[in-house]
């Protein structure tokens, strides 16, 4: 059932009066977070978030962000409807309109990295990223999925439309394998703990070996249908894992992949040259598990060069 409120707010909308919609959001916001707290206060107002970042004017859409308005007022990088307002924002405009407009470090960096995701290239129209990772896709990023899924698509009166990546996507080119004994599980790897971090349904493990030996410690047993495949096709999944959750969008997963890959290839960070050596001369093998639900990621990862590999494996229901 439509409020009155609502109706209210729609025909604002309508009327293009979005400095009057900006100013209820803002007054809205603070009331909530005096009465409930910040987390609380986020989730009631994001509706009109959405809104106003999907269809406002961009000069009046980035002003969700800014805090000239008073304590409590300004959506942060957590606020969310159908996905971060900061995404559906940069889903509306390109950097070069919003660029000049956007103020918050945060939501100004996952912002480029969004446009970055979409297709456009901030090598040369942007500052650089503070931990190297580069503001253009690598031809390993763009390889494995068409550009329509990337990012969410969102809809003018809130929700949200993405594909569902899994893997594996299905058998194909998949066939009988008899995994190995496991290899030495190692723990404490800084690696593990970042691709730990991409989602809370996963398991990672750490061995010492090729992939098909890290795969064994998570695997359903030691005959399974599984086999080789590029990274360009793995990369897809591990990003979407990093920003399945609506209040993360695809800008962190990319972040978080990178940032994975640097502490893999023993970098001291995410850089853009040893990332791509990396990912050149990687392994990655995955394989199928009769439980799996909905959504799933099975695929061991191996790097020759320093004889690791990491295994990660989870199902989620949805």
């Amino acid at each position: 059932m439509i409020t009155y409120e609502e109706h209210r707010l729609r025909t604002l909308a309508e009327d293009g009066r979005w400095p009057e919609l900006l100013g209820h959001y803002r007054r809205a916001r603070a009331l909530a977070v005096a009465r409930d707290g910040e987390a609380r206060a986020a989730a009631e107002t994001a509706p009109l978030g959405h809104l106003i970042a999907y269809a406002a004017p961009p000069e009046l859409a980035v002003r969700l962000f800014d805090h000239d308005g008073g304590p409590g007022t300004a959506a942060g990088p957590a606020d969310h409807d159908a996905g971060p307002l900061w995404e559906v924002l940069a889903t509306r405009h390109s950097w070069l309109r919003l660029a000049p407009l956007l103020g918050p470090a945060p939501v100004r960096r996952l912002v480029a990295h969004t446009r970055v995701l979409i297709g456009e290239d901030l090598s040369y129209g942007a500052e650089p990223d503070p931990e190297g990772i580069p503001l253009q896709l690598e031809p390993w990023e763009s390889a494995g999925w068409g550009e329509g899924v990337r990012v969410r698509e969102y809809l003018p009166d809130g929700g949200s439309r993405s594909a569902l990546l899994t893997l594996p996507a299905t058998r194909e080119g998949l066939g009988p394998v008899l995994l190995p004994e496991p290899g030495g599980r190692l723990r404490g790897q800084r690696t593990t703990r970042t691709l730990a971090a991409l989602a809370d349904w996963v398991e990672v493990v750490c061995a010492r070996g090729p992939a098909p030996q890290a795969a064994t410690l998570l695997a359903p047993g030691r005959r399974i249908t599984g086999g080789y495949l590029p990274f360009a096709l793995v990369y897809p999944v591990l990003l979407q894992a990093g920003s399945v959750d609506r209040a993360h969008g695809s800008a962190q997963g990319r972040l978080a992949v990178w940032r994975a890959l640097g502490a893999m290839a023993g970098a001291g960070g995410p850089h853009r040259s040893e990332v791509n050596a990396l990912v050149a001369r990687m392994r990655c093998f995955t394989w199928c598990d009769p439980e799996d639900g909905l959504r799933h990621l099975h695929v061991a990862v191996e790097d020759p060069a320093s004889g690791l590999s990491w295994a990660v494996s989870g199902s989620d229901e949805l």
